[in-house]
């Protein structure tokens, strides 16, 4: 598959597709992960725009305080909500 998207959302849409079924991470995570610790905030806008979920897992990224924080497919957050329990994923969604 061939991504479209600014060079920093293909370097977060990279590291979304390591983090593995059933395990989620927070945008401050990701943004550690990628090299680049205080774009958290960035990190979420790239997860909105990405056209290519689910298979590009951004359902897995979650806010530090432990909310979902939004989902940009289709359903959205009903549908994140669907795709972490259906991996097994335990947190409070509240």
């Amino acid at each position: 598959m061939i991504l479209k998207g600014s060079k920093f959302q293909l370097k977060v849409w990279k590291y979304l597709k390591t983090i593995q079924k059933g395990k989620v991470k927070t945008y401050k995570q990701v943004a550690i992960g990628i090299k680049s610790p205080k774009s958290a905030r960035a990190v979420a806008n790239a997860c909105a725009k990405n056209p290519y979920a689910p298979k590009i897992p951004c359902h897995r990224v979650i806010r530090s305080d432990g909310t979902l924080g939004g989902y940009s497919g289709r359903g959205g957050i009903k549908q994140k909500l669907k795709l972490l329990k259906s991996e097994n994923v335990a947190f409070s969604p509240i």
